[in-house]
């Protein structure tokens, strides 16, 4: 069978371009898809037309583009869907064989994130109530309505939003798809080794009912991916700090880079810290350590030694392995020369000095591995002496995190940024000074592993309130 061709769409239209990219099975001389790519001229005249997607979904009431959204999870995770335009079709098998052939991720996290995304889907109004605090979607059909009996009033900050994918998890996706219920078209641009499943998700929308204006799929080069961040209304941006730094203080672009998730104990449970260690593995170590919220700094009072050795001998277990494997929990990387500059950074940062290898004793084998015709770095836990080793909070796109020791009245001055902090504790005014922390996006208090999140509560960054904006308004009594 030939690799399929994945086309642009251009509010659902199908286009073959003239730039076509091969995107190569991983450690193979054979294609895996053959992608048109998109120029930015075509993204920036398609652009001006997107009142019309919006158009398309105005037609839905919310609670039918929900009930679509609902049905559309069940195709995704269930259905055989088209793949490409040459009339091939792609079972749910198929699927995860795609992405693992172009990723690097075994199969068995490449189905964990699709019943991942499929929660999503099937908790849209749960979700949106979330976002929302308690709104009827009625309100957004009307545009005003009643919250909690106060009236309110909400109108789109946008006709599209924008996303930038990366190609490092599936589970991304999760962050764009309920804006299709709240009746605000998407434009994306898929990572270059990961258009299966923005593509797939599109289908399945479609399969269920949804209007096909309201997508746009734009595989394209940098100029491109300018084109969309530049002109878009709103845009949620992928990328590393040095990507998504240039527009953090851009209201129309919502960033989501590095996470430097943290997992903290305080003093009043440091003398249990046997309990924990299976959370902070499992916070470091989930999808393969391929999410912004894993854990990259725990960060203890005492038992700083004690723990990394506990925790560094159950990550030292994780070990590369077949892709069919279903115990496989860790996943190659597409770009061997990515494996290697981590490795050479974290090696650098350990010669620097201040800093220990504790998973050294316990792994087979140094940290770069190959398989299969893959590159692995099997899991690391360094043990650093203080914040200032340049590992302390470092985060990596594989299984790597920092244990460093600090006294617990020291330590929200010391964590900086961090996209999840779960704090074991019972101690009430550390709790209140944690929920006093600006920097701290979202917050577990107990043995939370941070990688557990909820989809009805804000996922960096708020999408209802990205997407709509409430108004002040008065309607005049009839005489």
């Amino acid at each position: 069978m030939s690799a399929p061709h994945i086309p642009i769409l251009r509010q659902g239209r199908v286009h073959r371009s003239l730039d076509v990219q091969t995107v190569n099975r991983l450690g193979l001389d054979e294609a895996a898809a053959e992608i048109s790519f998109a120029c930015a001229d075509m993204i920036r005249y398609d652009m001006r037309h997107m009142s019309e997607a919006r158009d398309a979904l105005k037609r839905f009431s919310c609670a039918d583009l929900a009930e679509i959204t609902k049905k559309a999870g069940e195709i995704f995770l269930h259905d055989t869907l088209p793949i490409g335009i040459d009339g091939a079709m792609q079972t749910p098998d198929d699927y995860v064989l795609s992405l693992a052939a172009t990723s690097g991720l075994p199969h068995s996290l490449i189905q964990m994130n699709m019943k991942r995304l499929a929660s999503v889907f099937a908790d849209i109004d749960s979700i949106f109530r979330g976002l929302s605090r308690g709104l009827d979607w009625e309100v957004l059909d009307r545009g005003y309505g009643e919250q909690n009996g106060v009236p309110v009033s909400f109108s789109p900050t946008t006709n599209e939003l924008a996303v930038i994918l990366p190609s490092n998890s599936p589970a991304v996706n999760a962050l764009w798809i309920p804006a299709i219920a709240m009746k605000i078209p998407v434009l994306l641009k898929p990572g270059r080794e990961e258009p299966w499943t923005p593509w797939r998700i599109i289908q399945a929308f479609l399969k269920a009912g949804c209007p096909s204006e309201a997508f746009s799929l734009y595989p394209t080069q940098h100029d491109g991916s300018s084109t969309i961040i530049r002109r878009a209304g709103r845009v949620m941006l992928f990328g590393d700090d040095s990507t998504v730094k240039q527009y953090a203080n851009d209201e129309r672009v919502e960033v989501h880079g590095t996470g430097y998730s943290k997992f903290l104990i305080g003093e009043d449970e440091i003398d249990n810290w046997p309990r924990y260690v299976d959370s902070i593995v499992e916070s470091i170590s989930a999808n393969s350590g391929r999410s912004c919220i894993c854990t990259s700094t725990v960060v203890v009072p005492r038992y700083g030694d004690e723990i990394a050795r506990a925790v560094a001998e159950k990550l030292a277990q994780i070990r590369p392995s077949a892709q069919d494997d279903p115990e496989a929990r860790l996943s190659g990387f597409a770009n061997p020369k990515f494996a290697e500059w981590i490795n050479e950074a974290i090696e650098t940062g350990l010669a620097a000095g201040g800093a220990v290898d504790v998973t050294a004793e316990f792994r087979a084998g140094e940290r770069f591995q190959q398989r299969d015709g893959m590159n692995y770095l099997q899991p690391t836990l360094v043990r650093v002496n203080s914040f200032d080793q340049e590992l302390a909070i470092r985060e990596f796109l594989f299984p790597f995190a920092s244990v460093v020791e600090c006294p617990q009245e020291e330590m929200l001055d010391r964590i900086g940024y961090s996209l999840v902090v779960t704090a074991v504790t019972n101690d009430q005014n550390w709790i209140t000074q944690l929920f006093d922390n600006s920097e701290i996006d979202r917050l577990n208090i107990g043995n939370i592993p941070t990688n557990r999140i909820k989809w009805d509560q804000p996922h960096e960054g708020n999408l209802f309130e990205f997407l709509y904006t409430r108004r002040s308004f008065q309607i005049a009594q009839s005489a």
